[in-house]
């Protein structure tokens, strides 16, 4: 990456968050938001076929940086890095992974909820901080509450951001964020339709300014 990773959330400002029980499926999620202008991609470990699919997507989506998230494990960890996984994220905050993954040299994300795991992910060297689920904590309140104290750790909201919510997560602080279920709607993804998946990330890319 040319571009620091803080410095392509900066210019990307949302990441596309997919879980996909079949790759096939996975792969064509991953197509439709690249269209759309997302840059961003990150496939969740526990997707079917991950490795593959990651690696499938870095060869066919060159102007994309895909990494994945939900990793649990180191050995899961070095897996991720062994198929090119351009970023990591995570559901907690694990020491041993964050030094892994700086070691690696590939940005890693670890999940955080309160204020204490927030610094505890940062002061260990996290490359910046998943505060999830937001949702279930007061959503861009809480994420502005934590600017006063913790306003220079870079913060990545997940869990309950939507297209119509992002930009207020964005004014109350966050460098980012994630989506998941909102850009892609059951029954877009049953039916197939995947321009509609592409016009949903084109309203996020004209809602947040995104950068292409």
């Amino acid at each position: 990456m040319s571009e620091s990773w803080l410095e392509l959330l900066e210019r990307h400002r949302a990441i596309a968050v997919i879980r996909a029980p079949e790759m096939e499926l996975g792969y064509k999620m991953a197509l439709a938001v690249a269209r759309g202008g997302m840059g961003l991609i990150e496939i969740t470990w526990n997707s079917d076929r991950a490795p593959q699919l990651i690696n499938r997507l870095r060869e066919d989506l060159p102007d994309c940086i895909v990494g994945t998230g939900t990793l649990l494990d180191k050995s899961s960890l070095k897996e991720a890095i062994a198929a090119r996984a351009q970023f990591l994220f995570t559901p907690h905050v694990n020491l041993e992974l964050i030094e892994a993954a700086r070691k690696a040299e590939v940005p890693i994300v670890p999940g955080t909820l309160s204020a204490t795991e927030i610094v505890t992910a940062w002061q260990a060297g996290a490359t910046c901080v998943k505060v999830f689920p937001i949702s279930a904590v007061g959503g861009a309140a809480y994420l502005k509450s934590l600017q006063g104290p913790l306003g220079r750790i870079p913060l990545i909201p997940t869990g309950g951001v939507t297209i119509k919510n992002a930009r207020e997560f964005l004014e109350a602080g966050a460098i980012a964020v994630g989506l998941a279920g909102d850009l892609f709607p059951k029954q877009l993804l049953n039916a197939g339709d995947w321009q509609a998946i592409a016009r949903r990330s084109e309203s996020l890319v004209r809602e947040l300014g995104i950068s292409k």
